[in-house]
């Protein structure tokens, strides 16, 4: 009999602020393991209720083996079972079961529990025969690497025979003799590429960078995409100084990280370019609740932009570890309509909550670079942590009064609430304060006239009003524009993050405004509104800003854009600015 998991109450309050503990993570990972092992009881039971989910393969082999390893070496059994190979395999599977995920043949995907037996056999140094499944050539063995077998290579998925004694294993394929490996300590080779590995400090876990494991994907399984000798040495020369630079941290508080709790990183490979991303891919990165500590990276330029998505990707696991143990929301409303600072698209209260978690550490994050010997890097870290702490702020109110929280869920938004209202009592540069506070009003302000837009109705009273003389109409409830995705680049955004633009170099709307000339960047943002076609919501956006900075008494504008655009609409460009102080008033 198991007894039931209760988190301390200390614990659960150092991770909803925002950090955590070493003994506050491995709480986590330990609810990791038990819902690990409750999830693959249910695969278990299913196979025992339909063996011919495994096809060709011999469930009974399957599990004798896994027995026989468990029994031999708990630990590093203990420890297979709870990687993020496994996790994402297990779950990809079950959702196959319940047929809500799609893949090669359902034996192949259910099979891969033969390869899990096989790599904990490996592990263990028990004997074993199994079938493995293979496609074409290659024989994948969970957080150890892949077996190339000889013959041609291709997408066929077959069973192939394998016996693992001593920590060998040896797979015979239909052409060619078999092949013997050593997985623990072999070196590459034409029959064996074991996963990659980083290194995080003497004595210290390793962390995979895996560029072979069927399952690391976020959605069905792919092929291994090996990593080319330049690529890898770009992987290490920036991971080791992305490590230099966390231990600096200290890894407990919000925005730190101990590196070696990461358990992996997936190299992003590009399928179909920028199309639909929420961010440009050169920034891309993700992560699943499957795969605990494991998380898709597009490799950054620097090792500061690595160990910023780290820290971002390590919040989103310790909070979808804190959701496997607690409801977090009770209603989970899954309507796009909530503004998230960080992305280009309306999201939904449960990402929402995801984000502000993650943004927290991050936000955490820049507050120790504004330390920096280093004058550029603080004044960039200045900057960020200035903007990231407001905008994290804005997102924590909209859960506070628009999420159905939990008593869990409360006691979390209330700690993350704290913690920022810390920061934002900590003085920052009042340069890097002000251009913040401008970029943050910047991005919502067009985030609303590419997202959302007033009613039919609205529109029509508020032309009305307008022609007529009279007092404007009150605003209703928005709508989301149908279709508003993919990612959009905020240039204004990216000119605000520096400290001292150059006025002489103003040439473009953008330029004039961030240099403070509005009345300039105004009549250059009217003249792109002129061409034909709809409205551009960045220049529209610009215009909007640059009214207010010359007008500040119409900054109510501000909240609600998209009226004014719907106004505008009605109106001819030389009484925009008529137009912009009527509705204001």
């Amino acid at each position: 009999m198991y007894a039931p998991i209760r988190m301390p109450g200390p614990l659960f309050d150092e991770i909803a602020a925002g950090g955590g503990s070493p003994e506050a993570v491995a709480f986590l990972v330990r609810g990791e393991r038990t819902r690990r092992l409750l999830l693959l009881r249910e695969l278990l039971d299913r196979l025992d209720a339909d063996p011919a989910l495994l096809g060709p393969l011999d469930a009974t082999a399957v599990w004798s083996a896994l027995e026989a390893a468990a029994a031999r070496a708990p630990g590093p059994v203990d420890d297979l079972l709870l990687s993020p190979q496994v996790g994402s395999w297990l779950a990809h599977t079950l959702r196959r079961l319940h047929g809500t995920a799609s893949g090669p043949p359902l034996w192949a995907d259910a099979g891969q529990l033969a390869a899990v037996a096989a790599a904990a056999a490996v592990h263990a140094g028990t004997e074993a025969e199994l079938l493995l499944p293979a496609r074409g050539a290659a024989v994948s063995l969970p957080a150890l690497g892949m077996v190339r077998l000889p013959g041609p290579d291709g997408d066929d998925f077959h069973a192939v025979p394998a016996q693992a004694r001593g920590g060998r294993i040896t797979v015979h394929g239909p052409h060619g003799p078999g092949v013997t490996v050593r997985p623990l300590d072999a070196p590459e080779s034409a029959h064996w590429m074991p996963v990659h590995r980083l290194g995080t400090g003497p004595g210290l876990p390793a962390v995979q960078l895996d560029d072979l494991d069927p399952y690391r994907d976020l959605d069905e399984p792919i092929a291994p995409h090996r990593l080319g000798p330049d690529e890898l040495r770009a992987w290490h020369a920036l991971f080791r100084e992305a490590v230099e630079l966390l231990r600096q941290d200290g890894g407990a508080g919000p925005g730190g990280l101990r590196p070696e709790e990461v358990s992996r990183i997936v190299p992003w490979q590009a399928k179909d370019g920028d199309a639909g991303l929420p961010v440009p891919s050169s920034g891309l990165s993700a992560s699943t609740g499957d795969a605990f500590a494991s998380m898709v990276i597009a490799r950054p330029q620097d090792p500061v932009a690595l160990a910023e998505t780290l820290v971002h990707e390590f919040q989103h696991s310790k909070l979808g570890a804190l959701l496997h143990l607690f409801p977090l929301v009770e209603d989970e409303e899954r309507a796009e309509l909530h503004y998230a600072p960080w992305r280009a698209d309306p999201r939904h209260l449960p990402g929402l909550l995801h984000g502000a978690y993650a943004f927290v550490g991050v936000t955490g994050f820049w507050r120790a670079r504004t330390h920096d010997a280093d004058t550029q890097r603080r004044d960039r870290a200045a900057f960020l942590f200035a903007l990231r702490r407001l905008q994290t702020r804005m997102v924590l109110r909209t859960l506070a009064t628009r999420a159905r929280l939990t008593v869990a869920g409360q006691r979390l938004v209330t700690r993350l609430t704290g913690t920022v209202d810390g920061w934002l009592r900590e003085p920052v540069e009042p340069g890097a304060l002000t251009r913040a506070r401008a970029c943050a009003v910047s991005h919502r302000v067009e985030w609303r006239l590419r997202n959302l837009r007033c009613g039919e109705d609205e529109r029509d009273r508020l032309a009305e009003a307008w022609r007529s003389g009279a007092a404007p109409v009150r605003g209703g409830e928005p709508l989301v524009v149908p279709g508003s995705r993919g990612y959009w680049q905020d240039d204004r955004g990216a000119l605000f993050s520096v400290p001292e633009p150059d006025a002489g170099a103003a040439s473009t709307a953008d330029a004039l405004l961030v240099a403070g000339h509005p009345e300039a960047a105004r009549s250059a943002y009217a003249a792109r509104l002129r061409g034909p076609g709809a409205p551009d919501p960045h220049a529209m956006a610009g215009w909007l800003l640059a009214h207010t900075a010359l007008h500040p008494a119409d900054r109510r504008l501000l909240a609600r854009p998209e009226r004014l655009a719907a106004l505008l609409e009605a109106v001819e460009p030389a009484r925009w600015t008529r137009a912009a102080r009527w509705l204001a008033a």
